[in-house]
């Protein structure tokens, strides 16, 4: 292994989720939306934060008056304006867009130049000559108005390929007008890592700092990011959880994080990286879009072990299997049950819940139970809590706080009439009988409100549990299925259920999708009440409806 690079003098982490991240299919974000996030990025310690474009859409612009209104406090990073050179034979002091760059109040305005000859040519519909007066007129413009600029040579990688002279020359140009970093951009995201270093290296004889800026489309996004950084870029741009058009940008997350931990650079505040998990997570339900479980560092499924020879050896040494310790980007590690696990996934499993499966004989029955489970159609990788019924069933540990009698369900639906559902459930808690009617908008949600009001009398706090995520599969190829399939095979039911605090899963296995939902859905309650946080108070007197 190579001797580690010394980190450059000065370098920079600049986050673009608010503007290059915003371009992403199908993500909005109003103002209050930018305003969380940017305060989430400011935790993460990035030093320059891209609120957006102002005056060139309503939103931006109302982000940066509120910014300037004091509703955004930042402790790390500074604010930036991102906008583009003067219009075509313009001046840049009379541009109502540089006038918008003036007013947003940003102490940094990041401007897009055109670096490719063509795109000067075919797209600004000008001469080479006049788009470097451009770039000279709008960085030597807001200069003199105190601001410091940063300049994005757009499409700078394939401009350098077609015609190296001149998109060098916009790169001189914008650094003798006064830019500070000027940045290269692989708009199309079309490079490969090999590629970088030449080019980045022609780029760093013209005399400036230079930064970053790296697009997916060939998937290399980070590395193409960090061969930058070998071949002498000191600021790099990317968004958090990689948002942006297309395949989106280079996630920023696993760039300062390789930077951090693999290069031994400290690029972000002592501590802020142990923060990255929660971040990427918190910014995730901002923007409502699902982080990939799969994600590098920060992802759920980061350090998530399935295979038996993983768990054998992660309990000599959790290091033999992991990259990292979990805990620096504040992620953890997790122990999947499976028909793949072996006796150490099911004992470190058992571990990581409070159960003691040092027992071999035990932990081996255990696991057995687990495969023959999996083979029928059941799933615990997502379903911890099912897991842990299983588990303390086996061990003799499982409290009976009810046992179901009867249920039954009903749907009846009338011509161009919406359909009811209408479902009964008796069961025993407590030493008493009850028999409750529930009706919901469909068979799952009556099976719901008929559980919950037959456990309420008993116990109480089952009525702040709510149901938040219900999923159902078709499986074909389970054991159980006995040969059916379609709408013929056996089902899977994963229910997520809440108590306002905590999270669990469920599941349930059935011929029908009923038996599935019910055998998931009374296991929610049935863990819910092992867990339950404070003592029920004495149940009040039953009345038994029918």
């Amino acid at each position: 292994m190579p001797e580690p690079m010394a980190a450059p003098p000065q370098f920079h982490v600049y986050d673009t989720t608010l503007r290059d991240g915003a371009q992403q299919e199908g993500l909005r974000l109003t103002v209050a939306d930018k305003l969380r996030i940017a305060g989430y990025l400011d935790e993460l310690g990035v030093g320059f934060i891209e609120g957006g474009w102002p005056g060139a859409n309503p939103t931006d612009t109302a982000f940066f008056a509120a910014a300037a209104r004091g509703e955004l406090v930042l402790k790390h990073a500074q604010l930036v304006a991102f906008g583009a050179t003067r219009r075509v034979g313009g001046r840049a002091a009379d541009d109502p867009l540089v006038a918008a760059l003036r007013d947003s109040h940003a102490p940094y305005a990041c401007l897009v130049a055109k670096s490719h000859s063509r795109h000067v040519e075919l797209a600004l519909r000008t001469t080479l000559a006049e788009n470097l007066a451009m770039v000279t007129d709008t960085v030597q413009h807001l200069r003199s108005e105190g601001m410091r600029v940063f300049v994005d040579c757009e499409h700078f990688f394939d401009g350098y390929r077609e015609d190296p002279a001149y998109a060098l020359e916009v790169v001189r140009t914008a650094a003798e007008a006064g830019a500070e970093v000027v940045v290269l951009c692989d708009t199309n995201g079309g490079m490969l890592p090999s590629w970088m270093g030449d080019v980045v290296s022609a780029a760093g004889a013209v005399g400036v700092d230079l930064g970053v800026h790296c697009h997916n489309d060939t998937g290399c996004a980070i590395a193409n990011t960090l061969a930058a950084v070998d071949a002498g870029v000191m600021h790099v741009q990317g968004t958090v959880n990689g948002y942006g058009e297309r395949t989106g940008n280079a996630d920023l997350v696993p760039v300062v994080a390789n930077l951090e931990l693999k290069y031994g650079w400290s690029v972000l505040p002592e501590g802020a990286l142990a923060e990255a998990t929660r971040i990427s997570h918190a910014i995730s339900a901002v923007t409502n879009v699902p982080g990939s479980a799969r994600a590098p560092y920060v992802g759920t499924s980061s350090f998530a072990h399935k295979a038996g020879l993983h768990a054998s050896a992660i309990r000599v040494d959790p290091n033999l299997y992991q990259h990292i310790d979990p805990a620096l980007v504040g992620n953890d590690m997790r122990m999947l049950i499976s028909d793949m696990a072996g006796r150490a996934n099911i004992q470190i499993k058992g571990e990581e819940l409070g159960f003691d499966l040092s027992d071999r004989e035990l932990a081996a029955r255990v696991t057995e139970q687990v495969k023959n489970r999996e083979a029928e159609g059941y799933s615990y990788e997502a379903a911890d809590a099912s897991f842990e019924l299983l588990l303390r069933s086996e061990l003799g540990e499982l409290d009976e706080y009810f046992s179901v009698l009867q249920w039954r369900v009903h749907t009846h639906s009338a011509a161009g009439e919406r359909s009811d559902s209408e479902a009964t459930v008796k069961l025993r808690a407590r030493g008493e009988e009850q028999l409750f009617v529930g009706e919901g908008n469909g068979p799952v949600n009556a099976l719901d409100a008929a559980l919950r009001r037959a456990l309420t009398p008993a116990f109480p706090v089952v009525d702040c549990y709510e149901l938040t995520d219900y999923r159902v599969r078709v499986l074909e190829g389970s054991v159980r299925a006995g040969g059916g399939h379609g709408t013929n095979a056996v089902v899977r039911v994963l229910i997520d259920t809440t108590d306002g605090e905590r999270t669990w899963t469920t599941v349930g296995v059935g011929s029908n999708v009923i038996e599935a939902s019910w055998e998931a859905l009374s296991d929610a309650y049935l863990y819910g009440l092992l867990h339950r946080a404070a003592p029920e108070p004495a149940p009040a007197e039953v009345t038994v409806v029918d």
